[in-house]
């Protein structure tokens, strides 16, 4: 086969659903099954019907993955981001998922997170100087562990300078 390898800022989504599907395919044969599975807990105008805010993730592996949290605005300050956050984590629970992780910026919404209870367990500077992505776990259920009942093993933390 004679490949050609091509660099793009421009989105593909049919190339998107082959690197997915093949990587899915991966791991469905690697562990005997497959259980990744979409979540969207969205906030909607409720005359219009129109999207205004919500969590986008996935489920897999025992682990949420949350991939956008946005909220105008407008509706910050009134608990929605913690009922929609409740809500994923939540909807996990019944999937299985024993764990959740969110990457975030250090000027967006860290203090929101840990104010529900995740914990920072990795941080990377970014730019511009001062900036972090940082990346954030939360349990979702009481996992049996090698490390004991209570175990902190999800939360080991790295740091790159």
């Amino acid at each position: 086969m004679d490949t050609v390898i091509t660099v793009s800022d421009q989105a593909d989504d049919a190339a998107a659903k082959v690197l997915g599907e093949g990587l899915g395919a991966f791991n469905d044969a690697k562990l005997g099954f497959g259980d990744r599975l979409p979540l969207q807990v969205l906030v909607r105008d409720r005359a219009s019907g129109a999207v205004l805010g919500g969590v986008i993730g996935r489920t897999s592996l025992g682990v949420l993955t949350i991939q956008t949290v946005y909220l105008p605005e407008a509706l910050r300050g009134r608990d929605i981001g913690t009922r929609m956050m409740g809500l994923a984590e939540a909807e996990a629970r019944l999937r299985g998922c024993r764990a959740g992780v969110v990457e975030t910026i250090s000027f967006q919404a860290p203090g929101f997170y840990q104010r529900l209870g995740w914990r920072i367990f990795g941080e990377i500077p970014a730019l511009p100087e001062g900036v972090r992505r940082e990346s954030l776990a939360v349990r979702t259920a009481r996992a049996p562990s090698q490390h004991g009942e209570n175990s902190e093993a999800l939360f080991l933390t790295s740091s790159f300078v």
